[in-house]
């Protein structure tokens, strides 16, 4: 074990010096227990997007070619040294010839030739090792590395980010207590982002809010709310909420930042993840190796029998503790324990709901000593299943009034009965 956990770090320092195609590569892998031993899945989940600045003369150079403008044409003011860095840009404090403070994110030089080039290799060696039968047995390799390039590319379009940035902005435009910046359209293109500058102090700064009068326990709180209206309501979620980008407000607003990767989610997702939820609040093992299968977490041609026990037993030691005493990442490691180990394997689109869910309990802990996920959760959980399960009562009641039932026009009283008996419960327990 000790060795496996050395070859992880190695492996993991490597790909940081192999630039930003694998820093990436390496972040999506972080969640993969389907595909790598847990080792490095935790070693994997610590990769910081950290990288050195590129010359702010270049920075320079780029906005120029962008914006068509002299810097100078551009700003009134723009800061010599980049405020912050990472593998795909870095950003500059500036202000407009308006007046407004903003910040101005600048693509690194040639990126999007790098990672053409870098997924090119990559697809070349797949090809190659394919000739094995045995190497696509665990996953598709050639599928993962196409999904990886469509969401990369996505990442580095900063017309795209702030057109991701707007929709977000307006998901919440009904919540005083979160704010996005304002994307400065005349400033932006696909290698250049302006957006306002906004002044905080970040959600782990403990220090820092306290001095302000700002409670940490709230503003978690906060956190988890907006994110499970985000998964469980909107289908449209921040999918990299690390304490970078985020911010708290001087007037205890949460500000959030970088939406160059986003996640959907479809209705019907929504639906099966609110079930497992509340299976979990339930202590149903039962219940939740059913939604493990309902949401296509065995490969396919596997006989779900097979492995509902194992899933069982997984469940039922953390099931056996109180709610409070549940630690999501713990668990995920579990999971991911038996995944690598079962025929399972983690659907494309739990990438990103996964690694963000851990990084919000990595959040939850710092802030709130008495943290843990699902307890927090549970009392917005039930706010958002309530008015789901509301609008299916009444759908279906219409549906029964109207003689739209079904093909058969069989009337479904049990699932009417059972909706109604579900509401009249979260209601109460209000």
């Amino acid at each position: 074990e000790r060795r496996l956990h050395q070859q992880a770090q190695w492996f993991t320092e490597h790909l940081v010096r192999l630039g930003p195609t694998f820093i990436k590569i390496g972040q999506a892998l972080g969640t993969r227990g389907d595909l790598l031993p847990l080792a490095y899945v935790k070693e994997l989940a610590t990769l910081q997007d950290q990288v050195p600045p590129f010359p702010t003369t270049e920075a320079y150079a780029r906005i120029e070619a962008e914006l068509g403008h002299t810097v100078q044409e551009a700003f009134a003011e723009i800061d010599a040294e980049p405020i912050a860095a990472a593998s795909l840009g870095q950003v500059y404090r500036a202000r407009m010839h308006t007046g407004e403070e903003v910040a101005v994110k600048v693509q690194r030089p040639n990126l999007r030739e790098t990672l053409s080039f870098d997924i090119a290799i990559l697809r070349r060696l797949i090809n190659f090792m394919s000739r094995r039968p045995a190497f696509n047995e665990n996953a598709d390799w050639s599928g993962m590395l196409d999904e990886f390039a469509e969401i990369i590319f996505e990442e580095i379009d900063y017309v795209h980010e702030a057109h991701n940035a707007e929709r977000f902005r307006d998901n919440f435009k009904e919540w005083r207590v979160v704010h996005v910046p304002r994307i400065h359209w005349s400033h932006t293109t696909t290698r250049v982002l302006t957006l306002d500058f906004i002044r905080g102090t970040k959600v782990v700064d403990l220090a820092g809010l306290k001095a302000r009068r700002i409670s940490a326990v709230k503003v978690n709180r906060l956190l988890i709310r907006t994110y499970l209206k985000q998964l469980l309501e909107d289908g449209f979620f921040h999918a990299d909420p690390h304490p970078g980008n985020l911010l708290v407000m001087d007037d205890g607003r949460l500000a959030f930042f970088d939406f160059g990767m986003t996640g959907r989610i479809t209705p019907r997702l929504q639906s099966q993840m609110i079930d497992a939820f509340f299976h979990v609040v339930a202590r149903d093992t039962h219940g939740l190796a059913q939604d493990l299968i309902n949401l296509n977490f065995l490969k396919p041609g596997v006989d779900p029998e097979l492995v509902r026990p194992v899933v069982e037993g997984l469940f039922e030691h953390y099931l056996n503790l109180k709610l409070g005493d549940v630690n999501f990442k713990e668990l995920t490691y579990d999971l991911a324990d038996v995944m690598y180990e079962y025929p399972f394997r983690l659907p494309s689109h739990f990438t990103f709901i996964m690694r963000a869910l851990m990084t919000l309990e990595g959040i939850g802990i710092i802030t709130d000593p008495g943290f843990t996920f699902f307890e927090t959760a549970r009392p917005y959980a039930k706010e958002l299943m309530l008015k789901r399960e509301g609008k299916q009562f009444r759908r279906l009641l219409l549906d029964k009034l109207t003689g739209r039932d079904n093909e058969d026009g069989r009337i479904e009283w049990g699932k009417i009965w059972k909706l109604a008996k579900m509401a009249a419960k979260m209601y109460l327990d209000k």
